[in-house]
């Protein structure tokens, strides 16, 4: 249970309870393969968790130079970087902080390899490949989606003159959010198409979309796999998870600030699903609220909208044992990942703040946001209009 009594709304809280149950169910991956875990920054950043996080991952992976200073910063362990297009004026300082770097395309490789590899030869360097094998409904999240940006493909590195060989490691993604079975058949179609390459390399980076906390994820039969390939190939398997790290970990609570009627029971909540989880509108989905259930279940069914102007900002429809009060608070279940890393101030809302449950049971509040926040976004802090 959360101390509701002691956590501001809107308010993001990680319980670190259930996050080291996710880690040590993680690192026993690492343990019996060999493999390497990481955690995937995009999905999840952050850093007042890090400390726990780094007793058991073996490091991070980021897309973005303020997240390889983020990982730099505040995590520690390996780095290892990816990103669909480095910028020249950036490159040397990933590659400052940097273990593992991937490029996207073979004219970012021909462009940057040996500039890498002779100024930076502590830094490992890998290539994203295509596998053109889609294990994702939704095109959104579909990496290997037709016109896909992301990596190689087979036919490309055949055009190529490139020697491939002189590579470190191949990196591919496939999944999102999904079971072992997903990655089994995408191996099946990298090992058809990429095996004489792969057994060059040092390493083979799967990517994320991993649901290895998900309580029927198949953790026997994914260590059985990367045996397999590790034996198979002589590589360091490696895995970027995000969401499968933090799942079911985090928490939105919220509060009713109004309620309404306009042919069925409406409230409004000082959050926002445009603004403060995205995913439901991207996905789409609809987050669980404790003590809910789906409409019409429980006696009173209500439409759960944001506090912002955008028409479909609507979180879904949930019910009740009891009626809504205004100032009640609600908690929204599995609101780590993606949520405070997609996070905006789209109508000037307040973020929610930030904050912990410690293994005590404990509330620590980590962050909280001000008018300085959303102002510092847009322009110079100090610019003030003079009125007459």
């Amino acid at each position: 249970m959360l101390p509701l009594a002691d956590i501001p709304s809107p308010c993001y809280v990680i319980d670190e309870r259930r996050l080291k149950a996710n880690l040590e169910r993680i690192n026993r991956i690492q343990t019996e393969t060999g493999a390497k875990v990481i955690l995937a920054l995009k999905a999840f950043s952050t850093f007042s968790t890090f400390p726990l996080i780094s007793q058991y991952l073996s490091g991070t992976t980021a897309s973005s130079l303020n997240e390889v200073r983020l990982a730099h910063d505040t995590f520690g362990k390996e780095i290892h970087v990816y990103s669909p297009g480095y910028k020249p004026n950036e490159i040397d300082e990933i590659c400052g902080y940097a273990h593992h770097i991937v490029f996207n395309s073979l004219p970012q490789l021909e462009k940057y390899f040996y500039y890498v590899r002779d100024r930076y030869p502590h830094v490992e360097i890998g290539l994203r490949i295509n596998p053109e094998h889609s294990e994702v409904n939704y095109p959104i999240y579909d990496p290997c989606c037709t016109f896909s940006r992301f990596g190689v493909t087979k036919t490309e590195m055949d055009k190529s003159n490139f020697d491939f060989t002189k590579l470190d490691g191949v990196h591919f993604h496939t999944l999102c959010g999904k079971h072992v079975d997903s990655l089994e058949r995408t191996i099946e179609v990298v090992r058809e198409k990429f095996s004489d390459l792969i057994h060059h390399m040092k390493w083979v980076n799967c990517g994320g979309g991993h649901g290895l906390t998900y309580p029927n994820y198949d953790i026997d039969r994914l260590c059985r796999l990367i045996k397999s390939v590790r034996q198979e190939f002589d590589v360091q398997f490696i895995m970027e998870p995000g969401e499968g790290i933090v799942f079911g970990t985090g928490y939105l609570v919220a509060s009713v600030v109004d309620l309404l009627y306009n042919d069925m029971n409406l409230a409004v909540i000082d959050s926002s699903a445009s603004a403060h989880m995205p995913d439901v509108i991207e996905m789409p989905y609809r987050p669980e609220i404790e003590g809910s259930a789906q409409p019409n279940e429980k006696e009173y069914t209500y439409r759960l909208g944001g506090v912002t102007c955008l028409s479909g900002d609507v979180i879904g429809n949930y019910s009740f044992d009891k009626p809504l009060q205004i100032g009640q608070k609600l908690v929204f279940k599995d609101m780590a990942h993606y949520t405070m890393v997609k996070n905006t101030f789209f109508n000037g809302i307040t973020l929610p703040s930030i904050g912990r449950v410690d293994q005590d049971g404990v509330f620590h509040l980590d962050r909280s946001f001000t008018y300085e926040d959303f102002k510092s976004r847009l322009g110079n802090v100090n610019f003030k209009l003079d009125l007459v």
